[in-house]
């Protein structure tokens, strides 16, 4: 496991309090040689997907500059949750992880993600989303950790990427492997009722609406894509609220880790998740 950290080279970026693309791309090629294209490519289909507008991401990024003090927290955050990592992964699952682990100024792309850098996985933590979704505290920074983790975890040792010729397989397989990451981020937090997530009363509110956020999924399976989704990310509101399928995705994860040992869950094929969510929709 490698800890990547940029955050002394950050501020070099903006203009005062203002970003500069022209500057973001020479602070990326010089702590992140080769990333630069995956970034941009990412949040321009962001862009066209009309999720989120090009002023709506430059005051994000701005926001940086103007909240140092969220910023050296997110950091002091980020230290503190890598520093033991690897042991805390071992102790709970009794195996490693090949991957770097990056803290840097992102273009939107997400709080975290998971990508492939110079041959090797790579969870990549943007700041400007950490301090847009207020998750700078110690907590929240392990919470967003362990998830992208998990995606690692069914990556190397299981399956993660599939590809499908429709979107209703498409965010079927999304709703399992958030699942599969939520409940791993639980497992080492050590709580099955943890979520990252839960910001003014977020989970209480999926607890009671739980049913209908079920059937709604169902339904919206049918005719959802890109454009239309409204259960993953901030960005997108289920009836007011963000993030409902990370929520879902979990919920059924817990329902099929009660028949499967959770290696085994990371290998089901989109037939197995079919079948398995057709029980759970009961």
């Amino acid at each position: 496991m490698k800890i990547i950290d940029t955050y002394t080279s950050i501020l070099t970026v903006y203009n005062n309090t203002e970003f500069s693309f022209n500057r973001w791309k020479k602070y990326i090629d010089s702590v992140l040689p080769g990333l630069l294209p995956t970034i941009v490519r990412d949040t321009k289909r962001t862009l066209c997907s009309g999720d989120i507008s090009r002023k709506d991401l430059l005051s994000v990024l701005n926001l940086v500059a103007r909240s140092q003090r969220q910023a050296k927290a997110a950091h002091n955050s980020f230290l503190q949750a890598t520093e033991i990592l690897e042991s805390v992964i071992y102790e709970r699952f009794g195996k490693n992880l090949d991957v770097s682990i990056v803290f840097y100024l992102g273009l939107c792309n997400g709080a975290g993600w998971v990508t492939d850098y110079r041959e090797k996985t790579a969870i990549l933590l943007g700041i400007e989303k950490i301090i847009e979704l207020d998750w700078c505290n110690i907590d929240d920074m392990y919470g967003l950790i362990y998830h992208e983790l998990g995606h690692v975890y069914q990556k190397k040792y299981g399956i993660l990427k599939r590809t499908f010729d429709n979107d209703e397989d498409s965010f079927l397989w999304r709703i399992f492997t958030e699942g599969v990451a939520m409940c791993f981020e639980q497992n080492l937090i050590g709580d099955t009722e943890y979520y990252h997530q839960d910001k003014n009363g977020w989970k209480t509110w999926c607890d009671n609406h739980f049913e209908q956020i079920k059937l709604d999924f169902e339904h919206d399976m049918k005719t959802m894509s890109v454009s239309n989704q409204r259960y993953f990310g901030d960005w997108v509101s289920y009836n007011g609220h963000g993030d409902v399928g990370y929520y879902l995705g979990c919920r059924f994860v817990r329902y099929i880790l009660s028949m499967y040992e959770f290696d085994e869950i990371i290998c089901f094929d989109i037939n197995n998740v079919k079948e398995l969510f057709e029980q759970f929709k009961r």
